[in-house]
């Protein structure tokens, strides 16, 4: 069963905007610090191809205030080396964490059980229910994770980044209820906008593939980091350069426009879909 958690009456979506132009308005900040002081223990749901990028410090530092338990869920371990993601130095101080992949069932039975177990240590009065708040980025798989939690009958669950639009109290047990957020994107990317934050949050799929401003320079800064990876997934000999791979890829997909012009824009728009579904790994 689902119900709407009311400590707000304000709709989002109504306050000013920031440059920002993404569609997570000022008033999720606050809906969010609202769920960290009312719950009694924290997920924060991580990509696991991109752990240290979808950490959230700021409110980690909030958790933290508020003496509240940070447990990290380091979600889409289906599109990762699951091995070498326990190796990675990012991962070691995150304790405690369990890996998961909604999409193949891993870790999904450690998630319920060490939840059930962690609320039991809480030695609430009798009758109170635990309650586990769910935060993180966009796109990050929240509501998956919620989903699973609900036995499937928890939120709604959107590809596309922002699809949660409030707040909402799902039961996992008789004795404990999830308190799931909107996506939060830390202030300093949020307001404070620039070449850096457009580029990651393109990367992390915070900016969906279609919503992404100059796509070409991103998938530009994507081979930088990933040398390689772009041209060996695609079969393209492109030598790194961004404007090769584009021109050869579009021209072999049809992307051409009048004169025999390649529209780039649509080949990176088709490049960056394939990175943000995970079809293109590290």
């Amino acid at each position: 069963m689902r119900v709407r958690y009311l400590f707000s009456s304000k709709k989002t979506g109504k306050s000013r905007k920031p440059f920002s132009v993404n569609s997570h308005k000022q008033e999720f900040p606050k809906l969010v610090r609202e769920v960290i002081r009312t719950a009694d223990i924290i997920l924060e749901i991580l990509d696991s191809r991109f752990v240290s990028k979808t950490r959230n410090p700021e409110l980690e530092e909030y958790i933290l205030s508020q003496d509240k338990k940070i447990i990290y869920i380091l979600n889409k371990a289906d599109l990762v080396d699951v091995n070498a993601l326990k190796e990675n130095p990012e991962t070691f101080e995150l304790n405690p964490k369990i890996i998961i992949s909604c999409k193949d069932k891993i870790g999904r039975t450690n998630l319920r059980t060490f939840l059930k177990i962690e609320a039991k240590r809480l030695h609430l009065p009798k009758g109170k229910k635990a309650r586990i708040g769910v935060v993180g980025y966009p796109n990050t798989g929240k509501s998956s994770i919620i989903n699973i939690l609900a036995s499937g009958r928890g939120v709604g669950v959107g590809g596309a980044a922002g699809f949660t639009r409030g707040i909402q109290k799902i039961r996992f047990s008789k004795d404990i209820l999830v308190l799931d957020t909107p996506g939060v994107i830390p202030d300093k990317e949020d307001f404070n906008i620039n070449a850096w934050s457009f580029k990651k949050h393109a990367e992390i799929g915070v900016k969906t593939f279609d919503k992404v401003d100059s796509p070409d320079l991103v998938v530009m800064q994507l081979m930088k980091n990933n040398p390689g990876l772009f041209e060996l997934f695609y079969n393209i000999d492109a030598d790194g350069d961004v404007e090769i791979l584009l021109d050869k890829l579009g021209r072999r997909l049809g992307f051409v426009k009048k004169g025999n012009e390649v529209d780039t824009d649509r080949a990176a728009r088709f490049v960056l879909k394939d990175w943000q579904s995970g079809k293109i790994r590290k």
